[in-house]
């Protein structure tokens, strides 16, 4: 028995050593290359040694070193002109004296007074990702005078056109009156574009003032959009609104202040300083002074008319011009409203498109706005609700 299970054992080892041998993995092994030498196999041919190659011919010296380049003339130096300043942009007439008591709507009126109403700047509510903030515009003019065929300047620094004549008041006649409304919260619903990306936000403007001092104060939010708030705060004479200081914040705030005694105005966006004049008003304040001014003499401003004023935001000064369009009757969230529509047309490239409807039934302030940028990013603002602060 013992020498049985020998004769086994040694037939299981040769016949193993011969699956090995003939390349036959096992069910268990790893599956193996093929050998290298069953399939690749090469052989080395020695050669007889013959002559050595000729050594490669060495580069003349021509070739080895390219002939340096013809010297050339430099160019004469030309001297630099100095720098001159520019003229600095034509300032309006110092403001006329004050006349006597400043209107104010909702004095004598029940709930249905005046309502104030908000404007975003020169760019939507700023988006975050999507609302990455708005794309970075090119720098408008400091401040730019108004061209020459634009209306005179009034007393207050306000043009106001008739339709078809070209020239505004005379410098010398009275500022335009002005109604201003009573203090009030607004709230309105946005749409809007911005970098392609469509987007819907809520607004709240909070309007106040007691007779002789105002704060306006406008924030713009959504989701996945950002917040973007805006403040104007000043005084209020028999001209209407005289802003000191305006804000605009979305990740950081930039500011421009009013020095009305020098007639300049400073920004904190490290931009030069521009020259203003009586009437100039800021992007927040704008659309309140329009709504006061023709709250005050509706039969004034009819079809055509154009109103030219110094509108400043957080970076520049420049001359807004609105013309007066026909009526409306707008479908808002508060309930369909007869408007008349103001429209403002772009100058010159980046410019925005500015439309503005404001409700006679609400002391002419703005029930809608929408502003359309050069790239076709836009802001529509549509009044949803008023109630007191």
């Amino acid at each position: 028995m013992p020498r049985r299970a020998l004769v086994l054992i040694t037939a299981l080892v040769l016949a193993l050593h011969w699956l090995v041998l003939h390349g036959v993995p096992l069910a268990w092994d790893s599956p193996q290359q093929p050998a290298a030498g069953r399939i690749f196999s090469t052989r080395s041919v020695l050669t007889p040694p013959g002559p050595p190659p000729a050594p490669a011919p060495e580069p003349t010296a021509a070739a080895a070193a390219p002939a340096p380049a013809a010297a050339r003339p430099k160019p004469p130096v030309r001297k630099k002109k100095p720098a001159t300043a520019e003229t600095a942009p034509a300032v309006d007439p110092p403001l006329a004296a004050p006349e006597p008591p400043v209107q104010v709507a909702g004095a004598d009126e029940n709930a249905a007074a005046a309502i104030a109403a908000p404007v975003p700047d020169t760019t939507p509510p700023v988006p975050a990702a999507p609302a990455s903030a708005p794309q970075a515009e090119p720098p408008a003019p400091v401040a730019s005078a108004p061209p020459a065929e634009e209306p005179t300047t009034t007393a207050a620094g306000i043009d106001i056109a008739p339709p078809g004549s070209g020239t505004g008041r005379n410098a010398g006649a009275p500022p335009p009156p002005v109604r201003i409304p009573a203090p009030t919260r607004l709230a309105f619903d946005v749409s809007g574009q911005a970098k392609k990306f469509a987007y819907n936000a809520r607004a709240e403007l909070l309007w106040q003032h007691d007779g002789s001092r105002y704060e306006a104060r406008q924030e713009v939010s959504a989701f996945l959009v950002g917040t973007r708030t805006q403040r104007s705060v000043g005084a209020i004479t028999a001209q209407g609104l005289l802003p000191e200081k305006f804000s605009d914040k979305s990740r950081s705030e930039q500011a421009a202040h009013f020095d009305h005694a020098k007639g300049r105005v400073t920004f904190s966006a490290n931009t030069p300083e521009a020259a203003v004049g009586p009437g100039a008003q800021d992007r927040l304040s704008l659309f309140v002074q329009l709504g006061a001014m023709l709250a005050a003499d509706p039969a004034r401003f009819v079809p055509g008319t154009q109103i030219t004023l110094t509108t400043v935001s957080a970076r520049n000064a420049d001359r807004w011009t609105f013309t007066v369009e026909g009526q409306e009757t707008l479908d808002l969230p508060a309930g369909p409203t007869p408007a008349l529509k103001l429209l403002r047309l772009p100058r010159k490239d980046y410019d925005q498109k500015a439309e503005l409807w404001v409700a006679p039934s609400l002391n002419y302030l703005p029930v809608r706005i929408k502003l359309t940028q050069a790239n076709g990013d836009f802001a529509d603002l549509l009044l949803r609700s008023s109630s007191a602060p």
